[in-house]
């Protein structure tokens, strides 16, 4: 077996590289032709163990680097993540295993406190790399290597703001990250909009690993996600709750709403948490969670209605539904979820909101939103 590896290793990485682009050519061309599958799966074995070794060859920083700078120079990536839904199943491993590490590479003369090459390369010069690996969730059998390669490149926030702010078709230019609008209101036709319906809409382990990605985009580089949820408001929040929080899927809705949980009351979302907990419509949304028939969709919608009545500083919409259920909610809390005799703090949080119901006034009083956390007596974390 060695054997066979050390002559794979004999040709050059630039060798094996233009040979993997020429068979990638001829398999969009004529899809299901088992020879070439047969033989680009040989090419992305030798480049897998090029970046990974195995117990007999080790790696070699070398041979990495030259792999990386012919994939570059031969635009391979690209051809990689507009083609792993036509391979074969070892194959499409093969390619996640090489893209995840040249993601991964650095030189060894290079500082470690900047991004990898390959990350620098994409948001300046091939963008369309990030795009297509995204759109590999349109297809049943790329979803989840794609997945795992956005995941790995998603550790760099340069990465998410390509994601986020891309806003191209299929065959434009993606946007470079020199060009970055972050100001800009959207339309909702990026690449990232389309994350909704791949969560909605796709088979469950598409929608599952295309969920895992889309909390990540939104939860890993805090300041990036904040300033881009500030200014796309209203869309990104009437796509969330019209599409996921009211999904007719069980596993989307619950883990939706959880995430909503989670975007509000992380402190660096406070303004983001502010403007939603004015919403009238948004407080409506809540409360019907609470009157869902599974226990766990009610138990993760709670987590999102106590942020509506912890606020002190309620508009005049949300005190106006308040005001007007105050009855029928002071019955229905402490009835709601009485099983759960084991949690503490959720039964401690009944408490306190059943108790802030009964302080509202007779009718709304208007009320100066403030300018700073410190003013809100809203704690986030401690409500989390």
């Amino acid at each position: 077996m060695a054997f066979l590896f050390n002559r794979g290793r004999s040709r050059s990485p630039a060798e094996i590289v233009r040979s993997s682009k020429e068979l990638l050519s001829r398999i969009h061309e004529s899809p299901n032709t088992p020879k070439v599958e047969e033989e680009l799966a040989k090419q992305l074995s030798q480049m897998k163990v090029i970046v990974q070794g195995t117990q007999e060859v080790n790696t070699s920083p070398d041979q990495v680097h030259a792999l990386v700078q012919a994939a570059i120079h031969e635009d391979l990536l690209y051809d990689l993540s507009q083609s792993i839904h036509l391979l074969p199943f070892e194959a499409r491993k093969d390619t996640q295993t090489i893209f995840s590490h040249i993601l991964r590479f650095r030189p060894t003369s290079y500082a470690n406190d900047k991004d990898p090459p390959v990350i620098s390369y994409l948001v300046h010069h091939r963008p369309e790399i990030i795009v297509e690996l995204c759109r590999g969730y349109s297809h049943g059998q790329s979803a989840m290597p794609c997945g795992v390669i956005l995941r790995e490149a998603l550790k760099f926030d340069v990465i998410t703001a390509i994601v986020l702010y891309d806003q191209s078709g299929p065959g434009e230019p993606a946007v470079r990250l020199s060009e970055l609008k972050p100001s800009l209101v959207q339309k909702g036709d990026g690449v990232f909009w389309n994350f909704f319906d791949w969560v909605d809409k796709s088979n469950f382990e598409v929608s599952a690993d295309a969920f895992t990605t889309f909390r990540e985009i939104l939860t890993r580089h805090k300041s990036l996600v904040t300033a881009y949820l500030a200014t796309n408001f209203d869309l990104f929040f009437g796509r969330f709750n019209g599409t996921l929080v009211q999904s007719d899927s069980y596993v989307t809705k619950r883990q939706s709403i959880k995430l909503l949980g989670e975007i509000l009351l992380d402190r660096a979302n406070y303004n983001v948490m502010m403007a939603y907990v004015e919403s009238g419509e948004n407080l409506k949304l809540c409360m019907k969670l609470l009157r869902d028939d599974r226990k766990m969709v009610q138990y993760e919608g709670f987590h999102v209605f106590k942020v509506f009545v912890a606020n002190p500083n309620k508009s005049v919409a949300v005190q106006r539904i308040l005001i007007n259920n105050r009855d029928r909610l002071l019955r229905f809390l402490p009835k709601f979820l009485e099983d759960r005799t084991d949690d503490d703090q959720f039964t401690d949080e009944k408490s306190f909101l059943v108790r802030q119901i009964e302080l509202l006034p007779k009718e709304p009083v208007e009320r100066a939103r403030p300018t700073r956390e410190s003013q809100s007596g809203i704690n986030p974390t401690a409500m989390a």
